[in-house]
C-alpha cells in the first residue's frame, strides 16, 4: 500500500527532531573522521540486533580482512551487542558518533534500508540529493514481491544485493536503479545454512508482519480496524490455528513440538495468543534465534514470509498459510514475480482445516520434501553455495 506524504509524515517522531541537531553537531567532526579514516566500512542490521546479512558481513571482514576498518552499528543496551562486542569496533546506534561515521564512511552498510543514525532524517537528506554518499543494501531476505519502497528513487542506493536470477531480473527490470548497480551476490547469511543439523519432531510456525497493524497510520483503516488486536484477521487466523483441538492431536499423535515464532514487528503482541497444547512453544525474540530455528527445525509453516526462502534454500519441506491474502496484497506488498501457486516451494492453504490436514500428512512423511517442491527448489536457487559474503565483500570494494 503507497503511503502518501502526509501518512509518511504520522511515522515522524519527536526524536527525529532531535536528530536534525545531531546531523548538523556531526558535520564538521565527520570532516576530520574523513580525513583520518579514508576506508571506513560502516555496517549495521536492525538497531537492536546482530543476526542478519550485515552481522554476518562484519564477522566475514573481521576474520578474513581484518585490515579493513570496519565498525558495527548497535544498540550497546541491546541482548545482542555481546554478539559483536568481540569481534571489532561497535558504535551505539543513533548517538552523535554513529552520525559522525555515517557522514564521513567511505560506505554505508545495511540489511535495512532504515539502517542509519535515524530513518527520517537521513530519507529526507539521501533521496533529496542533499547528502550523498555511498549506500549498500545487503537485503534482509530474497524480494518475490513488488516492494515500491524500495524503488530507486526512494532509496538512491549505490548498491542492491540480490541472490537469484529470477529476483535479479525483477529487480533490474522494475525498481528502476542504474545498469550495474543490482548485482546477484547471495545474501550474506546464506553461507551459515549449509552444515544445519534437523531436529526431527520440530514445526516452526513463523509468520510475517502486517504493516497496518504493527505501525499504524490513518491508511489501516482501509484495510480493518487495528484499534483491537484482538478483532483483526491476523489474530483470529492465527488464534484459531493455534487453539485448534486438532491441532494438539496432530502433534500428540505424532510426537511433535511447535515452535510459534511471529515477526519481530509483531512480537509487541505475543501476550495475547494462547495455545491448545503444552507442545506449543510462543517463542519470543531475544530469547530465541531465526535462523537457529530455521536450520533446526524440519518444517515450516508461514504465510508470505520470506524465510520460506531460507528455509527452502536447505530443501526442507514447508507449507504456505494464507487467510488474508486479499488484504495483505492490499495492506502490505503488491504481487511481483512469484505466484505461490506455481513457483512456492510448498503447497498453498488458505483455511484452517486445509492446513492441518497438510500438517498431518506431512508429519506422516517424516516431512520428507515432495519432489515438485525439490525440484522448484533446485531451479530457483542457482546460486548455492559459501560464498556470499566474500562475493558481497569483493563488490563493494569494488565501488
Amino acid at each position: 500500500m503507497a503511503e502518501t506524504f502526509f501518512q509518511k509524515l504520522q511515522r515522524v517522531r519527536p526524536a527525529d527532531i532531535g536528530h536534525l541537531f545531531k546531523f548538523l553537531a556531526a558535520l564538521p567532526c565527520s570532516l576530520i573522521c574523513r580525513h583520518k579514516r579514508r576506508n571506513l566500512w560502516l555496517i549495521c542490521d536492525n538497531e537492536n540486533e546482530a543476526r542478519d546479512n550485515g552481522y554476518h558481513l562484519y564477522r566475514y571482514i573481521r576474520r578474513f580482512h581484518p585490515e579493513t576498518d570496519a565498525v558495527y552499528a548497535i544498540n550497546r543496551r541491546s541482548p545482542d551487542a555481546a554478539r559483536v562486542n568481540g569481534l571489532g569496533e561497535t558504535v551505539h546506534y543513533g548517538s552523535l558518533k554513529h552520525w559522525i561515521y555515517y557522514l564521513s564512511a567511505r560506505y554505508n552498510i545495511s540489511s535495512q534500508k532504515g539502517g542509519k543514525p535515524n530513518a527520517a532524517v537521513c530519507y529526507v537528506l539521501e533521496v533529496h540529493n542533499i547528502l550523498k554518499n555511498t549506500r549498500i543494501f545487503l537485503q534482509h531476505g530474497i524480494i518475490k514481491d513488488d516492494m515500491p519502497w524500495l524503488y530507486y528513487q526512494d532509496t538512491k542506493m549505490r548498491l542492491f544485493v540480490c541472490s537469484t536470477q529470477r529476483e535479479w531480473r525483477f529487480v533490474s527490470d522494475t525498481y528502476g536503479y542504474p545498469e550495474g548497480w543490482v548485482q546477484k551476490l547471495g545474501i550474506c547469511r546464506l553461507d551459515a545454512l549449509h552444515d544445519f543439523q534437523v531436529k526431527p519432531k520440530q514445526v516452526l510456525l513463523m509468520p510475517t508482519w502486517r504493516s497496518w497493524i504493527a505501525a499504524p497510520t490513518s491508511a489501516s483503516k482501509e484495510i480493518e480496524n487495528v484499534t483491537d488486536f484482538t478483532a483483526t484477521a491476523y489474530y483470529r487466523g492465527w488464534s484459531r490455528f493455534l487453539q485448534s483441538e486438532r491441532l494438539a492431536q496432530i502433534l500428540e499423535d505424532n510426537d511433535l513440538q511447535l515452535v510459534f515464532y511471529p515477526h519481530r514487528d509483531m512480537q509487541g503482541f505475543l501476550s495475547f495468543f494462547q495455545t491448545g497444547s503444552d507442545r506449543i512453544t510462543v517463542a519470543s525474540w531475544p530469547e530465541y534465534d531465526v535462523q537457529t530455528l530455521l536450520k533446526e527445525s524440519a518444517y515450516l509453516i508461514t504465510d508470505y514470509s520470506s524465510i520460506a526462502m531460507d528455509f527452502s534454500y536447505m530443501k526442507k519441506r514447508l507449507m504456505y498459510y494464507q487467510f488474508d491474502y486479499a488484504d495483505f496484497r492490499k495492506g502490505q506488498y503488491p504481487e511481483g514475480y512469484f505466484s505461490y501457486e506455481q513457483d512456492g516451494f510448498g503447497p498453498v492453504c488458505y483455511d484452517t482445516e486445509t492446513a492441518l490436514n497438510e500438517l498431518e500428512t506431512a508429519a506422516e512423511e517424516g516431512f520428507a520434501n515432495p519432489q515438485l517442491y525439490r525440484a522448484r527448489q533446485d531451479a530457483f536457487f542457482d546460486l548455492y553455495d559459501t560464498h556470499n559474503c566474500e562475493r558481497n565483500y569483493q563488490a563493494i570494494a569494488a565501488i
